[in-house]
């Protein structure tokens, strides 16, 4: 709102019912979707497989397809079914806690016919509840800092006597004070330069809701979700306008007498997800346009730029579609009745090989970008004609959501191991026995989990300073486990830093496992060059064809 502007009065909103917040949610979803991008490249470490707003935004699509045809004005009945289907549908990390969300609101919204200013409040303190309780560790300067200062904000505002409009105004001024506020709670994020995604996620979504009660629009040039059938496919949730996504844009500004006032609304004009930051002499920049020269050639006008960066969001969406149209069925497991199973999850046919050649009952594709939903887990766990099962997530990012599909399958006695790499889930499958019993399958698996090390080469994204390392955007970086331990234009050399990180001068074992993008000529130089640093370890090369890192390392 411009200064001197004043908001038309409007009359106090007390309650809500089931079909309102129906709409609250449509609106929430819709803001999400729009800004989805801006929340993925919010990434810690810069590696080209953030995915926090895609988890977040299929969530919240999973959620709205359980209520989109509803015709119940009770409240109570309309939140069951929706935190029903965040729970089902819940993807990440970042999704499963948005789902755990939901379901805490539900909780205290039961069999209520309406929700008034109060029932939120309280709503929201059992939201806070509910997904601090579904984290085994909770961290400050997350998602979950997010929701509890919303919750302590709609607290506030309730004391001092504020209806439905006033709460949610309070809720969503606190919960964009708590993202900004995220990197004095987490160092990481500091050290990176970002906000927390997931909170940055969510807060998107309350200001969604907040804008459709206030009867400001959402996303006027795109399909809504209305349009969506109940059962539309996931890829439809993430489908572009008629211009397609366009592209995203991030930049630098340096000058002198920067007006950042004036800048942010000239390029708020050109675009969307617009984000401007910094003072009179620096500015960051982020925009999503169809025409990237445009914000680029206003900037200049202004000053010098650096760092820029251009990224076509169109093509990137049709490589996400194709990926997800490439995933085959599922084949049979292969387990018999009363052995231990193993559902292992993959990025990759090439990866799904190799967890089949070493006598996985089961795989499901995902990984980083593609993160299962607790449904597909679930799927897979009530195909496997076992009551016992040992699940390898192979990723940070879709622990919860394995575990949130574990508590969710009665009858079954469901064990998830703490693979994180890969790497790690191979050892596991190394010392996998089907005919031995769940104990000696799980203690024998988690030991060889801790004899490997892990790693990863792939390109920078943008440039970073973490961890005490240097990055430029395009170099390779390495990484061991989730520290970033080497950058450079070098390949070889940055392997070589990395395998020294890894301990590779005392392993028997190292493996190359090649990704879709790595090179041939590249991939032979770069074996020789380590069996040439490490003469007397064994080094093999696989070809997994995992996306997003060119090479995957390990050793033991």
């Amino acid at each position: 709102m411009e200064a001197g502007e004043t908001r038309p009065i409007r009359r106090p909103l007390h309650e809500v019912d089931g079909q309102t917040f129906k709409r609250m949610i449509r609106a929430g979803l819709l803001w999400l979707r729009r800004h989805h991008h801006l929340v993925n490249a919010l990434n810690v470490f810069p590696v080209p497989d953030g995915d926090t707003g895609t988890n977040m935004l299929l969530t919240m699509e999973a959620a709205w397809q359980e209520i989109a045809g509803m015709p119940d004005r009770e409240i109570g009945a309309v939140l069951q079914r929706m935190a029903r289907g965040a729970l089902m549908g819940a993807r990440g990390n970042s999704g499963v806690i948005l789902s755990q969300i939901w379901r805490g609101m539900a909780e205290a919204m039961d069999h209520r016919p309406t929700m008034t200013a109060e029932d939120l409040a309280r709503a929201l303190q059992e939201a806070t509840r509910t997904a601090y309780r579904g984290v085994m560790r909770p961290v400050e300067g997350t998602i979950l800092t997010v929701i509890r200062e919303a919750s302590e904000a709609a607290a506030e505002a309730l004391g001092r006597g504020a209806d439905i409009v006033e709460l949610l105004e309070q809720v969503v001024h606190r919960a964009r004070e708590a993202v900004r506020r995220t990197p004095e709670l987490l160092p990481i994020l500091k050290a990176a330069g970002v906000v927390d995604s997931g909170g940055q996620g969510l807060y998107l979504i309350l200001e969604g809701m907040l804008r459709d009660l206030r009867g400001e629009p959402v996303e006027p040039e795109e399909p809504t979700a209305e349009s969506l059938p109940s059962g539309a496919p996931v890829a439809q949730a993430l489908e572009p306008g008629a211009e397609g996504y366009g592209y995203d844009v991030q930049f630098i500004l340096v000058g002198r007498n920067l007006d950042v006032q004036r800048i942010r609304r000239d390029l708020e004009a050109m675009g969307d997800s617009v984000l401007v930051v910094g003072d009179a002499n620096t500015v960051k920049v982020h925009i999503h346009v169809h025409d990237p020269g445009r914000p680029l050639s206003y900037a200049v006008r202004w000053g010098s730029l650096r760092d820029v960066v251009v990224e076509d969001m169109q093509a990137q969406y049709e490589a996400f579609i194709r990926e997800r149209a490439q995933t085959p069925e599922p084949p049979a497991p292969r387990v018999a009745p009363g052995q231990v199973a193993t559902l292992v999850v993959v990025p990759s046919a090439g990866w799904g090989r190799i967890f089949e050649s070493l006598g996985a009952s089961a795989v499901l594709p995902g990984g980083p970008t593609m993160n299962p939903s607790a449904q597909q887990f679930i799927e897979r766990l009530e195909a496997l004609p076992t009551d016992r099962i040992i699940v390898l997530p192979n990723h940070p990012n879709v622990m919860m959501a394995a575990q949130q599909a574990a508590q969710l399958t009665p009858g079954k006695r469901v064990e998830i191991l703490p693979a994180r790499t890969l790497p790690q889930g191979v050892a596991a499958m190394v010392a996998y026995r089907p005919e031995a019993d769940l104990e000696d399958n799980r203690r024998a698996m988690e030991e060889a989990i801790g004899r490997v090390r892990s790693g990863a080469l792939t390109r920078a994204t943008r440039d970073a300073v973490l961890e005490g390392v240097t990055v430029r955007q395009g170099q390779w970086i390495g990484l061991v486990e989730d520290h970033l331990v080497a950058a450079g234009d070098d390949l070889e050399a940055v392997a070589g830093k990395t395998l020294e990180e890894m301990g590779a001068a005392s392993a028997e074992l190292i493996t190359l496992y090649v990704g879709a993008e790595a090179e041939p000529d590249q991939t032979a130089s770069l074996a020789e060059a380590i069996r040439r640093r490490y003469p007397d370890c064994q080094v093999e090369i696989v070809e997994a064809g995992q996306p997003h890192y060119p090479y995957i390392l390990s050793t033991e």
